[in-house]
């Protein structure tokens, strides 16, 4: 019996950067910006880091630093990097048991490319990561309090699936989509959305999914939406709404900072039960993270506490 089961991407992450990449503004850009650099130039990269990332490693760093027992399904290439993912889960305390190994791919890699601001490029090869398999998850090895489900890599069946399996074995659900679980739709979400626990999503996607309506027609549980800098607000199954800023850090580069809120929230709530002291701890483990390269570097450890943040009750 686990805590927490995490199910998500696993990535190996390069982070370049350089004073040559430029953000312009740019009206045909979907964010109404654009990094920019020159063609055919040779340019100089001042800092480099590697470090592996996704949304379920990311999070199962989290659980095992804050003392839980995490266990991880995840997929990876059979290859160097693949292989020094699980033995970097296996360090920090997760247990991967359950994670699937291919050799047709290799495992997934992304090219982070940074800017003085913090903002930040990624090119993104999913790699093994678009082949996660539902008739390889162990589901009567899969017993825990909670499940976290973040990028599955758009496999609706998986998604299904584990929902399935969890309300048919108690188990509690936190969820954090990734972008190709949003594309299903409303319609295809609508009947898994109304057993999470816990949904976490960001403004940008809360609207891609539930447009003008109010989520908690659709989600059970406790709802965070957040918006950047601007901070997060969340809703409890009794419609009392919470909201909090951001604390002023230092920011190097923001990847990975969703990742850390999310797990960071959960795993506060699953602790205390305050959604109060949920969104302050996973706030700091954002804030934390954003300060240094990496996803995973700043996350914080059991008894670690960064700025608190004020949260209103409304």
């Amino acid at each position: 019996m686990y805590d927490i089961i995490v199910v998500g991407s696993a990535t190996q992450d390069v982070f370049l950067q350089s004073s040559h990449f430029t953000a312009r503004k740019d009206a045909s850009s979907e964010t109404g910006k654009s990094e920019v650099f020159p063609l055919g130039s040779k340019l100089e990269v001042e800092k480099i880091a590697i470090a592996s990332g996704g949304g379920g490693t990311n999070a199962a760093v989290t659980f095992g630093r804050q003392g839980f027992s995490a266990a991880l399904i995840g997929v990876v290439g059979d290859d160097v990097i693949g292989r020094e993912i699980i033995d970097e889960m296996k360090r920090e305390g997760v247990q991967t048991d359950f994670m699937q190994k291919h050799s047709d791919d290799l495992t997934a890699y992304s090219v982070i490319l940074v800017d003085k601001s913090g903002e930040r490029t990624i090119l993104s090869y999913k790699g093994e990561g678009q082949h996660f398999n539902v008739a390889k998850v162990p589901f009567d090895k899969l017993q825990a309090e909670w499940m976290y489900l973040d990028s599955l890599g758009g496999h609706y069946d998986l998604y299904v699936a584990l929902v399935t399996h969890a309300v048919k074995n108690n188990i509690k659900i936190a969820s954090n989509p990734g972008g190709k679980e949003l594309a299903h739709g409303l319609e295809k979400l609508k009947p898994l959305l109304k057993h999470m626990d816990i949904f976490i999503a960001n403004k940008e996607e809360s609207a891609e999914l539930f447009g003008t309506e109010d989520p908690r027609t659709y989600v059970k549980g406790i709802i965070s939406i957040s918006d950047g800098p601007k901070g997060v607000t969340v809703t409890d199954s009794e419609e009392k709404t919470y909201k909090a800023g951001i604390p002023d850090s230092p920011v190097v580069e923001r990847t990975g900072a969703g990742d850390a809120f999310g797990s960071g929230f959960v795993s506060e709530y699953i602790r205390s039960g305050s959604i109060e002291k949920a969104i302050q701890f996973g706030t700091a483990n954002a804030s934390s993270v954003v300060t240094q390269f990496g996803a995973k570097a700043g996350i914080l450890k059991k008894g670690d506490w960064g700025p608190w943040p004020l949260v209103e009750v409304f």
